[in-house]
């Protein structure tokens, strides 16, 4: 009895085509109901040609509000490094009031879908400024951050020990871009024991006096629409960053999406988007931005997942 083996007898492309199906990345976390991909074939072929190149040609991009860490907690918002500032010991309850005001004007603004990044930017601007001068006339003490940091209820995501520590592990650099507070930041992270040799930070940083007191912020102003400029303008001075075409981006906005810019040659760049809130208005613009978007998914289940298959050695594929 002879066996035809169909595939044998197709083109020699055909026979690549059909090992590259077989052998492709399996997530399961991909299948999360909270999941939404427009293009899964992309995503898949994106993560196996990462997979393939190794964890010294990958560096990962993320924002740190909203992104890393939680948007809500049992029903209540997470602060973000801004609203951590917003404490008794830091600032008084007009000011306090003042920023609540600014943040119930501006932020709707600022997820809102049916507005353009270029009508956002000079409002962003204007709210960010406002909000550090308010900050500034507080003469702000340095020591007394690490306390309200412990104080607040800021939560990084479920499983951020074990995104931060499979990095520093494999020796990816982390370039954590945000429009938040980097003094506070640092003091998140440093808090959670994840603040490792291969975390790079690009933030708004206060600058104190002599005596600890805050005076300005320094340098150009960063927000959620001109990080774009932010990425240009910092990424060429990080060398660890350099030779690391393959970007793993995270955020949860829209303008998160341009942290990429700076990176030179980029080959392959796979985008995850966290959907934390106003989902039905902003569902189908994130599926058509982001090649991954978390719906209402407070932890770091998929990006984690998908971390570590692109970190598995290439003999080492996971399971389905």
């Amino acid at each position: 009895m002879v066996y035809h083996i169909p595939w044998i007898y197709t083109p020699v492309r055909s026979v690549l085509a059909i090992w590259h199906q077989l052998t492709k990345a399996e997530i399961p976390e991909l299948a999360k109901c909270s999941v939404l991909m427009r293009d899964r074939s992309r995503v898949e072929d994106t993560i196996y040609a990462m997979q393939r190149a190794g964890a010294g040609r990958l560096q990962v991009i993320s924002d740190f509000d909203m992104t890393l860490t939680r948007f809500a907690h049992n029903g209540k918002r997470v602060p973000t490094t801004h609203n951590i500032l917003d404490h008794r010991l830091l600032i008084d309850e007009d000011c306090s009031k003042k920023i609540r005001e600014l943040l119930n004007t501006y932020y709707p603004i600022e997820i809102d879908a049916g507005r353009t990044a270029e009508e956002k930017l000079p409002l962003m601007v204007e709210w960010w400024t406002q909000v550090h001068e308010l900050l500034i006339q507080q003469r702000i003490r340095k020591d007394l951050l690490a306390q309200a940091v412990k104080e607040s209820s800021t939560m990084l995501r479920e499983g951020y020990k074990v995104f931060f520590d499979r990095l520093t592990e494999q020796q990816v650099p982390l370039l954590i871009f945000s429009a938040g507070v980097g003094d506070v930041l640092e003091e998140v992270i440093r808090q959670n024991n994840v603040f490792h040799p291969n975390v790079h930070i690009i933030s708004n940083y206060m600058d104190f006096d002599q005596a600890g007191v805050l005076r300005a912020f320094q340098g150009q102003l960063i927000h959620t629409f001109n990080k774009r400029e932010g990425a240009l303008s910092h990424a060429s001075g990080l060398r660890v960053l350099q030779g690391r075409p393959n970007v793993l981006l995270l955020g949860d906005s829209l303008g998160d999406l341009t942290m990429a810019d700076g990176v030179s040659e980029h080959q392959n760049i796979l985008t995850i988007g966290f959907l934390n809130d106003q989902m039905d208005e902003r569902k189908e613009l994130y599926v058509k931005s982001f090649d991954v978007v978390l719906v209402k998914d407070e932890t770091m289940e998929v990006p984690n997942a998908i971390l570590k298959y692109i970190t598995s050695s290439t003999d080492n594929k996971l399971d389905a």
